[in-house]
């Protein structure tokens, strides 16, 4: 495994944040490269081989007859889509995510959408993401 050297005080820093994230350095730092990356260089990870202590909540969108479904970071507020056409893409925020969606299935009409409410939760509940905002 190839290994990167941070001063002191970097070191301290991915500790603490891993600490707060529930992951390893390693997984902060991996984060930090792709959130940096370019939107079609990301990828999701699935759900099947995320890292230990991941936080994320599997959320889902019915648009136009189209299920898309996707995880949402509470920590980040981060959207990575793991099915349907977007499946692959990483959003900064819901309603960004919520965009590409709408954009895609219907570039005829505005994407501007509230993405708190246009995703739920994949849970069984049916509630929007909104119920579980930070």
């Amino acid at each position: 495994m190839p290994h990167v050297e941070v001063d002191i005080q970097t070191a301290r820093a991915l500790e603490f944040a891993a600490r707060m994230a529930g992951i390893t350095p390693g997984q902060v730092v991996a984060r930090l490269v792709q959130e940096a990356s370019p939107v079609h260089t990301r990828e999701a990870i699935p759900t099947e081989s995320r890292p230990t202590g991941d936080k994320r909540v599997a959320i889902h969108a019915q648009y136009e007859g189209f299920l898309t479904e996707a995880l949402f970071d509470p920590v980040t507020g981060r959207v990575d889509i793991t099915s349907g056409p977007l499946k692959g893409t990483s959003h900064r925020t819901p309603s960004s995510a919520a965009r590409a969606i709408i954009n895609h299935h219907n570039p005829k009409v505005s994407g501007a959408r509230n993405g708190w409410s246009f995703f739920s939760l994949s849970d069984g509940s049916g509630r929007p993401l909104q119920t579980i905002r930070p």
